[in-house]
C-alpha cells in the first residue's frame, strides 16, 4: 500500500539500492478512526478471525532507546508462545553488525508507507508466555527475557548514560491481529487494530513481499485498496511511535 510510484526519484533510487541486501519489504498503511469501520467492511475483514495479542515495549520513561534507534518489545500471542525482539532502526544492510545475519530469528526489512520508507534489522527469539507475563507483572527483568545474543545487541547499542537496569516495561498494549486473503489480490494482508491507553485506536493494514516483487506488490496493492475506497493520501501514523507516545503519556498520569 505504499504509493511507491509517487516517491521522489531519490527515494526510489534509495529503495532500489536497498533491495539486494534485505530479506523482505513490508508495505504499510494506517487508517483513520473515522474511516476504519468503512474500510473493515469494504475489505471483508471478519473481526471474529482476529487473534488477541499484547505488546509491551522496553525503554526508559523518556524514550532514550527510541531516540537512539533501538526498539525492544516483548509480545504475548493468544494460544501461542511469546516472543521478544530487539530492533535497530534505521539500519542499512551494509551496516548490520558482524555475525548477526547467521543468527536464527534475524532479518533485514524495509517498511514502506505513503509517508516514506525505513530499513531496519531485528533479532527475534521465542519466549515462553509465562515468562513474558511475568515481565509485564514485574516478576522478571529484561535481562531474564532476552536471549544472550539479543542482550548483547542491546547493551552494545545502549546510549552512554543508560544501563539495562534503567529500562522499564511500557505497556502492555492490547491489539487484534487478523490475517485475511482479499479477493483479487495475490498475497494475504494483515489488519492490526491497536487499543492505546488514551482510548484511541490505530488500524494498520500491511502486506509483505519479496524484494524482487516489491514494486509490483506495491502497485497491485495500491490499485486494490484505492478500488475499495481506502484513502491512500490520508495522514499516516507510525505504529510504534504512536504507541510509545501514548504509553509515556499514561506514565505521566500515574
Amino acid at each position: 500500500m505504499s504509493t511507491l510510484p509517487a516517491y521522489t526519484s531519490d527515494q526510489l533510487a534509495g529503495i532500489l539500492a536497498l533491495l539486494p541486501g534485505v530479506d523482505a519489504v513490508e508495505l504499510k498503511l494506517t487508517v483513520s478512526d473515522q474511516d476504519r469501520p468503512g474500510v473493515i467492511g469494504a475489505l471483508g475483514i471478519d473481526p471474529l478471525d482476529a487473534q488477541v495479542r499484547q505488546v509491551a515495549f522496553i525503554d526508559t520513561p523518556d524514550l532514550r532507546l527510541s531516540a537512539a534507534g533501538l526498539v525492544v518489545r516483548a509480545r504475548r500471542t493468544q494460544r501461542k508462545s511469546g516472543d521478544a525482539t530487539v530492533k535497530l532502526r534505521p539500519m542499512l544492510p551494509e551496516d548490520v553488525p558482524e555475525g548477526l545475519r547467521e543468527l536464527p530469528g534475524f532479518k533485514v526489512e524495509v517498511d514502506a508507507s505513503p509517508a516514506g520508507y525505513v530499513c531496519s534489522c531485528s533479532l527475534t527469539a521465542e519466549v515462553s508466555d509465562r515468562k513474558v507475563k511475568k515481565l509485564y507483572d514485574g516478576g522478571r527483568s529484561v535481562a531474564d527475557v532476552l536471549a544472550e545474543p539479543q542482550l548483547a545487541l542491546l547493551t552494545a547499542r545502549l546510549p552512554e548514560d543508560v544501563t539495562v537496569g534503567d529500562l522499564r516495561v511500557l505497556g502492555p498494549v492490547h491489539l487484534l491481529k487478523c490475517k485475511f486473503q482479499p479477493g483479487g489480490l495475490p498475497r494475504p494482508m494483515v489488519a492490526e487494530l491497536w487499543f492505546l491507553p488514551d482510548g484511541s485506536r490505530l488500524l494498520e493494514l500491511s502486506t509483505k513481499a519479496a524484494p524482487a516483487e516489491a514494486f509490483q506488490a506495491a502497485a497491485e496493492t495500491k490499485i486494490f485498496l484505492a478500488g475499495h475506497g481506502v484513502d491512500l493520501a490520508a495522514p499516516q501514523e507510525a505504529k510504534t511511535r504512536t504507541a510509545l507516545a501514548a504509553l509515556t503519556a499514561a506514565l505521566d498520569k500515574e
